[in-house]
């Protein structure tokens, strides 16, 4: 999930891994954090961790409006395991396709956009969780998705 983080006056542009996992991984400018949001609180501080040999990062504080973090988490989490081994791809949030980036018979490498998911006036990209070729693609542009709806499925 991409999103648009405005810290002062700068806004970053963030990619956002599995909201259920632990630690969440955020890239930023081309480094990757581990983020250990608390789930006790919507309101308590969300720290982020920065890899061995990465620039730190000061903690940031999450409002309740902004970042509801146990319901963040319940909303986002995908109904299946994202994994590479995974034969189908499903949507992590409900949303409109706006593009496909892919069809049958495409070779996917991990991390490639296979298409785009608009949800909350934000455009997503869902990208290969794995290298594969592509058998089917569920999908249209203009569908609108629920959480969990199959978006495109492997051969293998």
């Amino acid at each position: 999930m991409n999103v648009q983080v405005k810290i002062g006056d700068q806004v970053f542009d963030v990619e956002v891994g599995d909201l259920s996992a632990r630690p969440i991984l955020a890239t930023i400018a081309g480094e990757t954090f581990e983020v250990w949001p608390e789930e006790a609180a919507a309101a308590a501080p969300v720290e982020a961790v920065q890899p061995a040999g990465q620039r730190a990062v000061a903690p940031v504080a999450a409002t309740p409006a902004a970042v509801p973090a146990p319901a963040l988490v319940q909303r986002t989490a995908p109904v299946v395991a994202r994994d590479s081994k995974s034969k189908v791809m499903l949507a992590p949030i409900p949303g409109a396709i706006v593009s496909l980036a892919v069809k049958p018979g495409d070779k996917v490498a991990k991390g490639q956009e296979l298409l785009a998911l608009e949800a909350m006036k934000m455009k997503n990209a869902i990208r290969a969780t794995r290298d594969g070729v592509i058998a089917a693609v569920h999908v249209n542009v203009g569908d609108l998705v629920q959480k969990g709806h199959p978006l495109v499925e492997y051969t293998d």
